[in-house]
């Protein structure tokens, strides 16, 4: 590891600092400037190669309340009208520091085993002449893009801040392309629109589809990460990382003027955030290049967090699993294991009094079936959603206590259940459905994660489907974002694994707490058997460069049936995919978690491709971003933990793609083994999503492969070293 610090500090040198100031990235390409213009207000702007990315931009927020410390007995501010404060303007500087960094860590999983965390930082200290509050802003720049946070150090006349408004402002050079989804305080669950910034506002209304809770705030309002394409050829990515005792931040569009701006997600009250000094916002992340590999490639999210927290490590592991998920999805069976019951009080409704109904997915024999495939297959684990009473009368009442997570339905031996997965070597997956019910998630949470400990369960999926209670809080404020926290380091505390569903998406935390092995946190494969046409073929070329720039989604691939008609006739949902597609996601979207999500009998019609799902790594040496255009295509090459052995993934939207692969990525001077599945030349997503072959190729570095994706289609190519 080398540091290097380079200190600016002196009084005599206060009047040099209201000019602008240069920070330059490592290798020189990005240049951020920073600048306190007319009034006090703090600027920055931002260029690459000489193009300007972003236009002179403000910083700051807006207060409101009081800012001091209050005394008990004395005037309070009950029943007042808040005033409001401005940490925008009025600032000048009084210090600056810089420092270039330069580590190398390794992940505890991840795509590549070494991470190079390389940046020349810039922190200024802002003082306002008429308060005396200080603020600093820390700009890190990389060669990749730029992070920028703010930190509210302790002082007397800054103890306490309630935010009224964050004023960061991210001001465009035109009418960009942007891959949009619409900006919701409670939901990510959106098709992806593809347009110009000046076309968000005529198109947001169609944008906006049905979910189970949604709270859009804008006609121009879009979530991050937010990926651009200019007309000059440079793409521009906007994130933020380390969401820590924060809101979530959102972007509002002044389409007139193309100028972004920060817009967090409110509490209850209105207000959007209480922080105490000494305090710090999350990083704001703007990422650019000319070529949209890079932006794949950029490990700069990762480095903006902190490194982990979990000493011992040796129990976080990469998981392949099945599970009793997608038959309920299309309907095929339930959750739910009666239809007697009008409702469901927790403890007192007696399950042994009604009538089973027939349909429940989680009974013991049914379990025992994925426990045998899974063994018979070489996964790690069986996922069971449905397990535990209460499913009856879960959803859309604003329910308290909804479940207790630990008491089985009557068709559910759960002591059988763990000596039977656990003589055939297999880990249960616990499923924990909150509904959003956070105060009784807390309330059971140690007594929950205690009885994944005493049954063999080392790693849960946790759910928020449905408003938030307490009633009026948001999905993505700061006090829930807080609870999502707290539950990941609670989990820890017991060495369990979360891969958690429909909570706020993910900004490079899993580095701080790689026990975050899984999120949702977007529109999943759940979506294709929902009915209509819910994810566009093109959906898995543009989640790369959004969803997942802060950190790998349980995307719950490996649907090999597209008809939903023939799982469940009741279900006219289609898979926008080709089979081969689906073989890709496993290298295209990075996953430490990754599911064969659809039936053991899909699976058995088509083992020669199954086999690809059976072979594919989990966690990865190195990672090659070999082709990539957002909302077209995306091919990826990586090599997997401690062997010489690749597998490469391309991903096609509605148009197809033809590529012509190069192996420089292979060692000299040796011999490979290339099995390749590919679409056949008649398959299509709608047509013909199941025509595919399966090939063998000897390569070397030098050799050269042209293939064919077809519409909404892709390949997967497991590689293989000769070894004499």
């Amino acid at each position: 590891m080398i540091k290097k610090w380079f200190w600016v500090v002196g009084f005599c040198c206060l009047g040099l600092w209201s000019a602008a100031q240069e920070l330059k990235s490592p290798n020189g390409n990005l240049s951020l400037s920073f600048a306190v213009e007319d009034g006090g207000v703090p600027t920055y702007s931002l260029h690459y190669k000489n193009k300007t990315v972003v236009k002179p931009s403000r910083l700051g927020f807006t207060l409101t309340g009081n800012t001091r410390k209050s005394e008990f007995g004395g005037e309070t501010d009950a029943g007042k009208t808040q005033s409001e404060s401005s940490l925008a303007s009025g600032f000048k500087v009084v210090d600056r520091q810089e420092l270039t960094f330069d580590e190398t860590w390794q992940p505890v999983w991840g795509e590549s085993k070494d991470i190079r965390n390389h940046y020349n930082e810039l922190a200024v200290t802002l003082q306002q002449d008429d308060s005396k509050r200080k603020m600093v802003i820390r700009f890190r720049v990389y060669d990749e893009g730029v992070g920028f946070r703010y930190e509210f150090p302790e002082q007397q006349d800054l103890a306490y801040l309630v935010v009224k408004e964050e004023e960061t402002e991210f001001a465009m050079t035109g009418d960009h392309t942007a891959f949009w989804i619409p900006g919701d305080y409670d939901t990510q669950e959106y098709n992806y629109t593809t347009s110009r910034l000046s076309e968000i506002r005529g198109l947001m209304q169609e944008a906006i589809t049905p979910n189970a809770s949604q709270t859009p705030f804008s006609p121009t309002g879009v979530q991050t990460a937010l990926m651009m394409k200019t007309d000059d050829g440079l793409y521009i990515n906007i994130h933020e990382a380390a969401l820590i005792d924060f809101a979530c931040m959102h972007l509002n569009l002044d389409d007139k003027n193309f100028v972004f701006k920060s817009w967090l997600t409110p509490d209850a009250n209105g207000t959007k955030g209480n922080l105490q000094t000494p305090a710090r916002s999350p990083w704001r992340t703007i990422m650019v290049s000319d070529d949209a590999r890079d932006i794949l490639a950029a490990t700069l999210t990762l480095n903006l967090n902190e490194p982990s927290k979990i000493e011992d490590t040796s129990w976080i592991k990469p998981t392949k699993y099945v599970g009793v998920w997608w038959e309920m999805i299309t309907g095929k069976s339930e959750w739910s294991y009666t239809y007697d019951l009008p409702s469901v009080h927790i403890g007192k409704t007696d399950y042994t009094q009604v009538k089973p109904h027939g349909r429940h997915g989680a009974t013991t024999a049914n379990v025992k079936r994925y426990i045998d495939f899974a063994a018979a297959h070489g996964f790690d684990g069986v996922l069971v959603e449905g397990w535990n009473i209460g499913w009856e009368d879960w959803f859309g009442n604003a329910k308290d206590y909804v479940f207790d997570f630990v008491t089985p339905y009557p068709d559910f031996d759960l002591d059988e259940i763990r000596a039977y997965a656990k003589s055939k070597g297999v880990k249960m997956i616990m499923h924990h459905e909150t509904s959003g019910s956070i105060r009784n998630y807390e309330r059971h949470l140690d007594q929950a994660y205690q009885f994944m400990k005493d049954n063999g369960y080392d790693a849960v999926k946790t759910g928020y489907v449905g408003n938030i209670i307490p009633r009026g809080e948001y999905h993505y404020s700061q006090w829930i974002n807080n609870h999502y926290q707290y539950a990941l380091e609670k989990a820890a505390e017991y060495q369990i694994m979360i891969n958690a569903h429909e909570a706020v998406r993910p900004t490079g935390l899993s580095r701080t707490w790689p026990n975050l092995i899984g999120n949702e946190s977007a529109r999943g494969t759940e979506y294709q058997a929902f009915g209509g046409d819910r994810n566009h073929p093109n959906h898995v070329t543009i989640l790369p460069f959004t969803r997942q720039i802060g950190g790998p989604m349980d995307y719950t691939p490996g649907i090999f049936e597209m008809d939903i008609s023939k799982v469940n006739p009741n279900n006219d949902s289609w898979v926008n995919s080709t089979l081969a597609n689906q073989l890709a996601l496993y290298v295209t979207m990075y996953s430490p978690l990754q599911m064969a999500a659809d039936l053991p009998e899909n699976y058995e019609r088509f083992m020669d491709a199954f086999q690809f799902i059976k072979d594919v790594a989990l966690d990865w040496d190195e990672s090659k971003y070999l082709e990539a255009e957002p909302g077209e295509y995306v091919t990826v090459a990586r090599k997997a933990k401690g062997t010489n052995t690749w597998f490469v993934g391309n991903v096609a939207g509605k148009n197809g793609h033809t590529s012509e692969l190069e192996f420089g990525f292979l060692d000299p001077g040796k011999k490979y083994t290339a099995t390749i599945y590919a679409d056949a030349k008649n398959a299509h997503y709608r047509d013909n999503p199941q025509a595919y072959t399966i090939s063998k190729k000897s390569i070397t570095r030098k050799s050269k492969l042209k293939l064919r994706s077809a519409p909404g289609g892709g390949y997967a190519i497991h590689i293989q070293e000769v070894v004499r």
